[in-house]
């Protein structure tokens, strides 16, 4: 993780209290895709709206970081369902006036290498679907039944989208509509579901090959979220074309337009309370911004164990509720630096998942349990083949990125150390995982071996220092199916004033993130007047499109 990025890098104005406005509509805690797309909507429905980010930069786990000469992503490998004009796509294109270009990865997006065999995942729904079949000749029929269940989860995601917005009374009313729109199956774990379909352990293993996606292997995920991350990429996967720092960059102005801003080192220490409803923040520094509107899109547990006084929280019944959830999966991050382009090194614009073999749920018991356990997937991401603009902005340089699970309580100790400053065992650590994860690059591509120039190790803490998070979970609230079904989980909260958005409200991802502002949005203001609005994204004639990048 960098200290400091390049003024290019550094989205967003630095915070200092008389730089705030003293007429703000709304408060958004943090930067996150989920908080920015609130704070942009609500901004072109005419609200003047500040967003408080405590890193650096603005963006969250959509922001980019640089070192070396070399840059890097922290959370958006790639993105799919952007290749067309898709929901996705037209919130992408309208949010960023159009400014977001994509450039598409190979046709053969994702390579699963298990054990010792080599699987792939093909761009295009057919395609996707003859080349599992091209694999399993024998398992045509649960390969298509396979598919019937993706095309209805699909259908099923809107209902669900709509629970999370909808007030007690209007979801007592919804209730008939909801239960037959979304069927038990959805709340499932999605081994049990595959295991109806099928009893071929290596093609449930090839359907599962993304879980790394959401950070749970298929005995502990709800099949409802497998099955969402499985139909966003059938039609490929993508890459914003300048790098993820891009989101952020282009949905900033919409903010700026009606006179919001995006602060970052804005670090709330408090969200005030007076008379039962929400009164503003209170920072770090102890100035306090009076607004009866804060949305939170610094997830569930910081808005209710950090943010919220405690008195308040209790009495909300939040305490209770926090009892049934769980984060997600810590996680490393390894960053690399080559002196050579990507084309040069024949890097592909394919993701490399790494498994030790088709049985993920043992792996993973195993790695927990003995730390010198091969890991349990290793994912490798290679950005600069990926953005056809990185070479314009670094040029004869490639960056490869690795992400793998790892226990925060092998970190904990060092969570209240400076960073940079965590003390020699705390590198050597660092050192040990990150050569082990090389060698699984070297493994892969061996031609890489001596031509690496830089690589550094970011850990569960680093998430932490940098994001705000407090156990370093990749993807906010663990995505079991009893997460998902908790409905106290959604945009309004118990507490007048105070709103929710990003990936704990809906489900975890940039898309997932950026449809719950979009959900929070509805919720603050009301279908009628969200109608329009909605009108302006999804109409053909309203949108400005840059065309995909070849």
């Amino acid at each position: 993780m960098s200290k400091i990025a390049p003024s290019t890098l550094r989205i967003g104005r630095r915070y200092r209290p008389n730089r705030l406005a003293s007429d703000y509509d709304t408060l958004v805690i943090g930067s996150g895709i989920g908080g920015l797309t609130t704070a942009a909507l609500l901004s072109d429905l005419g609200k003047k709206v500040c967003v408080l980010e405590q890193h650096y930069t603005a963006g969250g786990y959509t922001h980019s970081y640089e070192r070396n000469g070399y840059e890097w992503d922290v959370g958006v490998h790639y993105i799919g369902d952007v290749g067309a004009q898709t929901t996705t796509r037209r919130m992408f294109d309208y949010l960023s006036q159009g400014q977001l270009r994509w450039s598409p990865m190979d046709s053969e997006y994702d390579r699963y290498y298990i054990g010792d065999k080599v699987f792939n995942a093909r761009a295009g729904k057919q395609e996707f679907r003859d080349n599992l079949v091209l694999q399993f000749p024998d398992e045509v029929v649960a390969i298509d039944r396979y598919m019937t269940l993706l095309a209805k989860t699909g259908k099923a995601m809107a209902a669900f989208g709509m629970s999370r917005a909808l007030s007690n009374w209007q979801y007592v009313l919804m209730w008939p509509y909801l239960r037959l729109k979304m069927p038990r199956l959805l709340f499932r774990n999605t081994y049990d579901v595959l295991s109806e379909l099928t009893d071929n352990k290596e093609l449930i293993a090839v359907i599962c090959g993304q879980w790394g996606d959401m950070g749970l292997p298929p005995k502990r995920s709800t099949f409802m979220v497998h099955a969402m991350i499985a139909r966003h990429y059938l039609h490929g996967g993508f890459y914003p074309v300048g790098g993820a720092w891009r989101i952020a960059d282009t949905i900033i102005p919409k903010i700026q337009a009606s006179g919001g801003e995006v602060f970052t080192y804005a670090c709330v220490e408090e969200i005030s309370v007076s008379g039962g409803k929400v009164s503003g923040v209170t920072m770090k520094d102890g100035h306090h911004i009076a607004c009866d509107r804060v949305v939170s899109a610094a997830g569930i547990s910081n808005t209710f164990q950090k943010l919220l006084p405690a008195t308040t929280a209790e009495q909300c019944g939040y305490r209770d509720d926090l009892q049934g959830i769980e984060p997600s999966y810590a996680h490393l991050g390894v960053y690399i630096g080559l002196k050579e382009t990507a084309q040069d090194l024949g890097l592909p614009r394919t993701n490399f998942w790494i498994y030790p073999d088709s049985d993920y749920d043992s792996a993973v018991e195993r790695f927990i349990e003995d730390e010198n356990a091969a890991f349990p997937v290793v994912y490798i991401s290679f950005p600069s083949a990926k953005d056809p603009d990185y070479n314009n902005r670094h040029p004869g340089t490639s960056t490869i990125e690795i992400v793998a699970p790892a226990p925060y309580q092998w970190f904990a100790k060092w969570n209240e150390e400076v960073w940079g400053k965590r003390g020699e065992d705390y590198e050597t650590l660092k050192a040990e995982l990150g050569d082990r994860l090389m060698e699984y690059l070297y493994d892969k591509l061996p031609q890489l071996r001596g031509k690496v120039d830089y690589f550094e190790v970011s850990t569960p803490v680093s998430t932490n220092w940098f994001g705000g998070y407090q156990q370093g979970e990749l993807y906010g609230l663990s995505h079991t199916p009893e997460r998902m079904q908790q409905r106290w989980l959604r945009t309004r909260t118990r507490l007048p004033g105070l709103w929710l958005t990003g990936q704990d409200v809906l489900t975890c991802g940039v898309t997932g993130a950026m449809m719950a502002g979009m959900l929070t949005t509805s919720s603050i203001v009301g279908a009628f007047k969200m109608a329009p609005l909605m009108k302006r994204i999804f109409s053909s004639s309203a949108r400005k499109t840059l065309p995909a990048a070849s």
